[in-house]
């Protein structure tokens, strides 16, 4: 079972990823609310993807992603970035740091579900 961990401070979001990717018996889903308890939470537990917001209080995604790809315990954990944001500068700044993919709230279940294997199947963690 693939450990997933969703950085997002919308709580009830978090609660529908995880409903939706935990459906297929495939993923262990663990969440943080705060970008920081997020960065901490990828040092512990070690999970084999990222979902991540890029509008969060206290700290963007892009300044999660960014302490993530700096350090060595958690370089090579792919990301994706899971936001409202949908301009292309958005989607240009999370490629550039190395950002596997980028999905757009509102999410599709299957997309999601589809994108999540994909990532971890070229990551050669799936």
């Amino acid at each position: 079972m693939k450990k997933v961990l969703i950085i997002d401070d919308e709580e009830n979001f978090c609660e529908f990823v995880k409903m939706c990717l935990e459906l297929t018996h495939q993923y262990e889903v663990i969440m943080a609310h705060k970008p920081k308890k997020g960065l901490k939470m990828a040092l512990k537990q070690h999970p084999d993807l990222i979902l991540l917001d890029l509008m969060m209080p206290g700290m963007t995604g892009f300044e999660v992603l960014e302490e993530l790809k700096l350090d060595e315990e958690t370089l090579s954990i792919p990301v994706i970035m899971l936001t409202a944001q949908n301009d292309d500068e958005s989607k240009i700044a999370s490629a550039s740091r190395y950002c596997e993919d980028y999905i757009v709230k509102p999410v599709d279940t299957e997309v999601l579900r589809e994108k999540v294997a994909d990532v971890l199947s070229r990551s050669g963690k799936f």
